[in-house]
C-alpha cells in the first residue's frame, strides 16, 4: 500500500495548480483503500509479484476518487470522510473537472500496462458505474423501488469497481477463467456487502465515526435497503411515514425514522443480506490457492460485516 500511495503521490502532478491540489486533498482524505488492498490480495494469492500491480492499484483508486467527486456534487454532499467534501471547498465547476482529470490520468495508466484485457475490464466498468450513477439519479424519492432494484443500483455503481478490482488481479497473473470469474464474483458480493452496510450505518451508526452527515441519503430521496425493509415490515403508518419521506426527500422526522427503522428488525433484514454477500464471497475463494493472501480476503470479507464506520 506504501508503494500505491506512492504511485498516486507521482501521478497527481499537473501545470495546472488547482488541478493537483483539488486532487491532491480528496486523495488526502484518507479512505479505507479497499479496492486497492482487494487487488494487491489476489495478486498476492495467485502469485503475481510485478510492478503493473501497484499501478493498477492505484488506477482503481483515482477511479474509485473521480466517482467520489462527481457524487458529491450530484447529491450536494458537504461532509465526507470527517470533512468539507472538495465541491464544498473548492465549488462545483473545479470539482467535476478535477474528476474527469483523474478519469483520463487513470486511462493514461492504464495503457502502461500495454494489455488490452486491462483496458476492456476498467472501460466496462467506468460505464457501467455511469449508468448506475443515472439509474440511482431515475431512482430518486420513489418509494415503489423493490429490493431488487436497490441490488441493480448498488451492483451497478458500488460493487462493478470491486469485482473489476479483483479481476484485475487474476488478470494479471495470467489466471484461468474459472479463477478470474471466481475472482470477479468474489469482488462484486464483497462490493455489494459493502454498500449495504453502509446504508445500514446511515440509521446504526454515529456521525463523528462514519464522517458524514446521517440521514444524508433519506434528504436525497434514496431508497435503500433498510428503508425498504421498514416499510415492508412496518404498521401502515409507519410505512406512510417512511414513504413520505422518500418522495419529498425530508429528513425533518429522521428521529421517527430512525426508531422505525430500528423496531421494525429492518437493520436485522438488511445486515442478514450482508451477510449473504458475504457467504458468497467466501465460497468464491474456494478456487484460489490457500496461502495467507487467500486467508486475507477471507478475513477481509468477515471484518466487513462488524464495521461500524
Amino acid at each position: 500500500m506504501h508503494e500505491v500511495d506512492r504511485e498516486l503521490a507521482k501521478r497527481l502532478t499537473s501545470s495546472v495548480p488547482l488541478v493537483a491540489q483539488i486532487a491532491h486533498y480528496i486523495i488526502a482524505a484518507g479512505g479505507k483503500r479497499l479496492r486497492p488492498a482487494l487487488l494487491l490480495l489476489v495478486c498476492g494469492a495467485l502469485g503475481y509479484r510485478g510492478q503493473h500491480r501497484f499501478i493498477l492499484a492505484a488506477v482503481v483508486e483515482l477511479i474509485h476518487t473521480a466517482t467520489l467527486l462527481h457524487d458529491d456534487v450530484v447529491d450536494a454532499s458537504t461532509l465526507r470522510r470527517g470533512r468539507a467534501t472538495a465541491n464544498q471547498v473548492f465549488g462545483n465547476p473545479a470539482s467535476v473537472l478535477v474528476g474527469d482529470f483523474l478519469h483520463t490520468r487513470s486511462f493514461q495508466m492504464m495503457v502502461e500496462t500495454g494489455s488490452m484485457r486491462v483496458l476492456e475490464v476498467l472501460a466496462e466498468a467506468i460505464n457501467i458505474i455511469a449508468e448506475g450513477e443515472v439509474l440511482q439519479l431515475m431512482n430518486m424519492h420513489d418509494a415503489s423501488l423493490d429490493e431488487a432494484g436497490y441490488l441493480q443500483v448498488i451492483r451497478s455503481k458500488t460493487a462493478k469497481l470491486f469485482e473489476a478490482s479483483a479481476r484485475l488481479g487474476a488478470i494479471l497473473a495470467q489466471s484461468p477463467s474459472a479463477v478470474e470469474q471466481a475472482c470477479a464474483t468474489y469482488g462484486q458480493a464483497l462490493g455489494t456487502a459493502f454498500q449495504i452496510i453502509d446504508d445500514v450505518l446511515d440509521y446504526d451508526g454515529d456521525a463523528t465515526e462514519m464522517g458524514k452527515n446521517l440521514g444524508d441519503d433519506l434528504r436525497e430521496g434514496k431508497s435503500t435497503l433498510p428503508l425498504i425493509a421498514a416499510m415492508q415490515r412496518g404498521t401502515p403508518e409507519q410505512a406512510t411515514l417512511v414513504r413520505q419521506a422518500i418522495e419529498q426527500g425530508s429528513a425533518d422526522r429522521l428521529h421517527d425514522i430512525v426508531h422505525i427503522v430500528r423496531s421494525t428488525g429492518a437493520l436485522y433484514v438488511a445486515r442478514e443480506a450482508a451477510h449473504a454477500e458475504a457467504r458468497r464471497a467466501i465460497a468464491a475463494l474456494a478456487q484460489l490457492p490457500k496461502n495467507p493472501y487467500t486467508s486475507g480476503l477471507l478475513q477481509l470479507a468477515a471484518q466487513l460485516l462488524e464495521r461500524r464506520a
